[in-house]
């Protein structure tokens, strides 16, 4: 059995905390037009928002390739100081008269959204930190959290973390979370989990080093399961030809797990997840995943097909290999040798 993690990125735009602020701002006012249409005959005096003057601020500071950090906290400050205010101009327009049920539900929900970005922003600004717990980086998917990844190129990415296991060939989705997780706790949860479905446990798990705490070593060892990768400790001086071959041979079989999250990102639209709720995400990803498994058991009835056939009817193997070659789910090189 393999198991391993991959991040599910969400269809959003790089987050930023100033333009955070400045989509908060704007949704802030067109929820203060919004109210104050309930009770302009009552008043004739509309609340001043600044919105011309404020989107100046902040494009004069996101335009820059490179703002110094003193002007990326004076326009994080000025930001704040106009949600405060629009944030102030609603209570006093529901004292007034208007009612939230004008909003319809996405705009209560953005409602109740942005005040908790405001909150966030200020206690960063204020405490000068740059990371809170349950942060938001999206307006339209509060649900996404950041997950810190460490990988090249992308250090940190937006989605869902995924934590899998593969054996014979097929991925199963063990755990999915918005929030960042060890996935090492989660090796005798997918040890008992293969352990359901076959009923006996692995032989061997391969995993990388995140998986190989001694809490882990342990259970497998009282299980008689092996672990992939080097035992604890200080290595030792001399290591045999068994040793470093069985250690290659453990790395080469870990890479089937890699390169199915990597069909699935390449192939199957797990890179970037277009549904915008929670729910349908986790919808996406799974179906994501079927779809995949599916793959896997349709090219093994066609190369079982193939192969039995193929001989008797070659020119039709030929012509099924082209006809299904545009889904390049077949190994081509060898069904052509089989036929």
């Amino acid at each position: 059995m393999i198991v391993d993690a991959t991040c599910a990125p969400a269809d959003i735009s790089y987050p930023t905390d100033l333009g955070l602020l400045n989509g908060a701002r704007v949704h802030t006012e067109k929820i203060i037009d919004i109210l104050y249409k309930q009770i302009k005959d009552h008043t004739h005096k509309k609340p001043r928002t600044y919105r011309n003057i404020a989107r100046v601020d902040y494009l004069a500071v996101a335009k820059q390739r490179r703002p110094s950090r003193n002007k990326r906290r004076q326009a994080l400050k000025k930001q704040l100081q106009y949600i405060k205010r629009n944030l102030a101009h609603i209570e006093h327009l529901i004292e007034s008269g208007a009612t939230l049920e004008g909003l319809n539900k996405k705009q209560y929900k953005t409602l109740l959204v942005l005040t908790e970005v405001y909150r966030q922003q200020q206690w960063l600004f204020d405490n000068n930190k740059q990371s809170i717990e349950d942060r938001i980086v999206s307006l339209s998917q509060p649900h996404v959290r950041p997950i810190v990844r460490g990988k090249a190129g992308k250090s940190v990415e937006f989605g869902a973390k995924i934590s899998a296991s593969c054996f014979e060939g097929y991925v199963f989705v063990d755990r999915m979370s918005w929030d960042n997780f060890n996935e090492s706790g989660d090796l005798k949860t997918q040890v008992e989990a293969y352990y359901s479905f076959t009923g006996y446990y692995p032989e061997s798990v391969h995993a990388d080093r995140i998986y190989r705490t001694r809490e882990n070593r342990a259970w497998c060892k009282e299980r008689g399961i092996r672990i992939s990768g080097p035992p604890l400790g200080r290595p030792p001086a001399n290591v045999s030809k068994e040793t470093k071959k069985q250690a290659l041979e453990d790395e080469r079989v870990r890479n089937a797990i890699e390169g199915k999250f990597g069909q699935g990102k390449r192939r199957f639209g797990l890179n970037r997840v277009m549904a915008k709720l929670d729910n349908t995400s986790g919808t996406v990803i799974a179906i994501t995943f079927l779809v995949m498994n599916l793959s896997t058991w349709w090219r093994r009835i066609f190369c079982v097909f193939l192969c039995l056939f193929g001989k008797r009817a070659p020119v039709l193997g030929l012509m099924i290999i082209y006809l299904y070659s545009w889904s390049e789910l077949i190994p081509k090189k060898l069904i052509l040798n089989r036929v």
